[in-house]
């Protein structure tokens, strides 16, 4: 009896209240998104609502059970919750049907439900376990290593089984490594990454001359340059260097324009050839002027340089041709308003069509004609804004907010460090998935097929976020029961 007062009084009711309403503003919407003229009562297990009502229930006892047990446990048991998972991710992927390419869903009877959801808790708390540990400090690349290791296991697993988007969560993690001491570097190289790609490949197709040359490529060595003279320049202050690199540059460039009035010039080979001078004069510099850390600048350089001249072969092998699609839609390439960019622009006219109020409950007209498929799960959103409005579209990204500043503020007041970083990881994870559904919903994110948290139609979802967050809540409340 005193242990379920003092739980009473440790759980942090605020941010359950902020979980309680968003997980029944989702089932309205679901209910909104999925109505039928023919469909009488939100109760009505055959549809989605009511299907979606059971997962609710459901939810709320596992929440239940996550808080009686004892916080201890997820620490104790966090390895072997993890190595469960990726047996479990392995199984999936041999005996999973096909579900529209991906082989992701285990069914058992009349549930269905996907292991990867899971697996994100799993690795959370393998992380926390990991980095917990005694004397284990996060300061030197090698440091990196175990942690890569960690994460990187479900990810491949989940690439294997087709699921490209769940899989991209992961890379969420990287924003706890950061708040744990990663360096700053690691998060700018992953920026500097999808900066060269997006620019390599949303401008391959656009040409300077005919056989001279892209404008992508072009670009992606002209921002490894100014890379180059903004490091030397702003930040060692070797403006000599700096400016002898620019004029050099400059030099190059106008050189070859003159000489391609005679012969013709590929300028993708003149843009690349100028990073590798450029780089080989930085080494040379280091090596006489004992300048340091000029020959780690080279080895960004020339990897940039390897990455740009890879990322045709990654686009055009690598990705799925549904994933170069939607890239293409995103980057301008390819409008195709009819194909893979149906979804979004119906979502976009959904929300657009909105306004300030809303068109009301069950009145979205894009909602009731099924112009926009899937959107009572990863396009939920475009169901709020057509019907909520920008009133209501602001308040549910404002409720997102609070809820992410709880979870910071909570992981912040933890004492023990596994507490803690299991806290930044359930952040890193509710804003990833944040950030990029609603980015997508509003044409700015690819559409990789996450769902947004709590609002969504999915038991695996609802039941992977709520497992999250309450487990988030039990070691909370442990640092005032004392179990």
């Amino acid at each position: 009896m005193s242990r379920t007062i003092s739980m009473k009084y440790a759980l942090d009711w605020t941010t359950v209240g902020i979980y309680l309403f968003l997980v029944f503003f989702g089932w309205l919407n679901i209910y909104g998104a999925s109505y039928d003229f023919d469909q009488s009562s939100i109760f009505d297990f055959s549809q989605r609502a009511g299907k979606q009502f059971i997962w609710i229930l459901t939810g709320f006892g596992l929440a239940g059970a996550i808080l009686l047990i004892d916080s201890r446990l997820y620490s104790f048991f966090s390895y072997l919750f993890y190595v469960a998972i990726l047996l479990l991710l392995v199984v999936t992927i041999f005996v999973a049907a096909d579900v529209k390419g991906s082989r992701s869903w285990l069914e058992i009877g009349p549930v269905s439900f996907q292991p990867a959801e899971l697996a994100k808790t799993a690795t959370a708390l393998a992380l926390a376990k990991f980095m917990s540990s005694y004397n284990y400090k996060l300061k030197t690349w090698k440091d990196l290593i175990p942690l890569g290791v960690i994460v990187f296991i479900p990810f491949a697993l989940i690439i294997l089984q087709q699921e490209t988007g769940s899989a991209l969560v992961f890379l969420a993690f990287m924003l706890m490594f950061y708040r744990e001491g990663m360096k700053g570097l690691v998060l700018l190289l992953v920026v500097l990454a999808v900066v060269l790609f997006v620019v390599a490949i949303g401008f391959s197709q656009t040409f300077i001359q005919v056989d001279r040359g892209t404008v992508g490529m072009v670009m992606a060595m002209f921002i490894i340059l100014l890379i180059q003279f903004c490091y030397a320049f702003f930040f060692n202050r070797h403006r000599k260097e700096a400016l002898k690199l620019a004029l050099g540059t400059g030099f190059i460039a106008v050189a070859s324009y003159i000489v391609n009035i005679w012969v013709k010039v590929n300028y993708d080979y003149i843009a690349m050839g100028t990073v590798i001078l450029s780089t080989v004069y930085w080494i040379i510099i280091e090596m006489f002027n004992r300048y340091k850390k000029y020959f780690l600048l080279a080895v960004i350089s020339f990897g940039s340089l390897l990455f740009c001249f890879s990322a045709d072969y990654i686009f055009n092998e690598v990705l799925e041709p549904h994933q170069q699609v939607r890239i293409k839609v995103l980057l301008n390439m390819d409008e195709d308003l009819a194909g893979a960019g149906y979804n979004v622009n119906q979502s976009k006219i959904a929300i657009g069509s909105g306004g300030f109020l809303g068109k009301g409950f069950l009145n979205g007209t894009q909602t009731k004609l099924k112009y926009v498929p899937e959107q009572d799960t990863d396009f939920i959103f475009c169901t709020v804004g057509e019907e909520w409005g920008f009133v209501g579209s602001s308040a549910v990204l404002l409720l997102y907010l609070w809820l992410l500043f709880r979870i910071v503020q909570i992981a912040e007041r933890q004492r023990d460090a596994f507490n803690r970083i299991y806290g930044y990881c359930v952040a890193s994870i509710f804003f990833f998935h944040l950030a990029i559904n609603v980015g997508m919903v509003l044409g700015i994110m690819p559409v990789i097929g996450i769902p947004l948290p709590f609002l969504s139609y999915g038991g695996s979802s609802l039941w992977s976020f709520t497992i999250l967050l309450f487990i988030l809540l039990r070691l909370d409340a442990a640092r005032r029961t004392g179990s």
